[in-house]
Formats: C-alpha cells, structure tokens, sequence
C-alpha cells in the first residue's frame, strides 16, 4: 500500500499497557471491549476507506478476535516508538510515511462515546475548507462559557467585580482529543497532527467523553449504558 489510492484513511493507535487504567483498551466496557466501540463506529462510516492500527498488542487484539481484513490494517508499532512518553506525532508519521492517502482521520479507543453521525459532520466541513483552501486540517473541542481562573485564584476571562452573565462571556475552547483531520501537507508543515491553519469542531457534550481515569471511565460507561437502554 505504497500508492495514494486512499482518499481518507482512520489511524487508531493502541497500545497494550496504560498508566492509569490497567489494560482499559481491552477491558470490558458496556458489554464489549473497549476499543471496540470506536472501532465499530469508524467501520459505520463510509467514508472511511481503511482503519490503520498502529500496536504493540497484535497478540491482544487477537485474543478478542481482531485480526486484518479488507478494511482494517494492524501495523506492529516498532520498539523504539513503545513507552508512555513518546510522542504521538511520531507514532502518526511512522502511519503518514507507511499508508498513502489523501486525508487522514486521527482518534483515540478512549473516545467510545464518539457519533458516527458527528465524524461525518466534521469530514464534511473539513473537507469543504480544505477544499476552499480556508484549512489544512481539523481537530475537535468542548465550548465554555464559564468562569476561568488560574491557580493562584486570578480571574482569567472575567471580572469578579463587574459580573456579567455567563452566555455573554468571550468562550473558551478545549481541545478535547476526540478527532482529528488532517492531510499529508499539514503534517509536514508541522510534523503534527495539528496543521499551520487548523479549524475547531465542537463536538456535542453528550459524546466527547475522553477516558483517562477510573472516574471518566466511569462516567462514560453509565452514559454508554443509558444511551443503549434511550438512544440520545
């Protein structure tokens, strides 16, 4: 797969241990194992031509009944890109340099609450700026219109003296780790995920849980059985 045949292709990077919640990408979540929410999601949507999963848990991922197939790719991450400090982008680039395509989508098996409907919304727009040459790429947030401090207990966006109702204060914008889109000329720009002229996509609350920690893991869990017993 060294042509560009592909016009969009997901990388979902996995790997077997994680720092706070011991083997949460394979560990049962409303039902089934945790990647494979995310995983189902990105196989639901069209677009998506090719699931790349960059791994050192080959083994793992077999064990719960995952292996290549036409739309899925497990690339064995190299040694030297293992471990909890290195950089994602690297692990990105070693995917960029390995599967040609014009457009790549980025997430994370800790967004299990994450629509299709929402991952098409934010292809299309991504895909009509680049086109318009207005971006290079897209990553999502959550929006705030609320009252920030910093440590010290300064106000970062108001004034405590002279208050002003929440929904006229400047919003805030976090980026949530959810999505991201970008093509093979950001990333060289950069060498990130994040282009030179990226574009924000909010992403409804109800979906952008990102776990990391038993108490996220929690919370996603409780609305990922509610939403199975009401969709929402």
């Amino acid at each position: 797969m060294d042509k560009a045949d592909f016009r969009l292709v997901a990388l979902l990077p996995m790997k077997a241990n994680s720092a706070r919640v011991v083997g949460k990408n394979f560990r049962p979540f409303a039902g089934k194992p945790l990647f494979r929410w995310i995983l189902d999601t990105l196989l639901n949507v069209t677009e998506i031509e090719f699931v790349v999963i960059n791994t050192d848990a080959r083994s793992i991922l077999a064990d719960h009944g995952l292996v290549e197939g036409d739309r899925i790719m497990i690339r064995d991450r190299k040694p030297e890109l293992c471990g909890d400090f290195v950089s994602m982008n690297l692990v990105l680039a070693d995917d960029v340099g390995a599967v040609s395509s014009r457009s790549y989508l980025m997430t994370h098996t800790t967004n299990p609450l994450l629509g299709a409907g929402t991952i098409r919304n934010a292809i299309e727009a991504y895909e009509k700026r680049l086109e318009a040459g207005t971006c290079d790429s897209l990553f999502t947030v959550n929006r705030f219109q609320t009252r920030f401090y910093r440590a010290d207990a300064s106000p970062v966006n108001h004034d405590p003296r002279n208050l002003v109702r929440t929904q006229d204060l400047e919003p805030w914008f976090e980026e949530n780790s959810n999505l991201y889109l970008f093509n093979r000329p950001s990333f060289a720009s950069t060498a990130a995920r994040i282009g030179s002229r990226p574009m924000m996509w909010e992403v409804p609350r109800a979906e952008s849980a990102d776990i990391d920690d038993q108490e996220g893991w929690d919370i996603a869990e409780t609305m990922c059985r509610a939403r199975i017993t009401r969709p929402i």
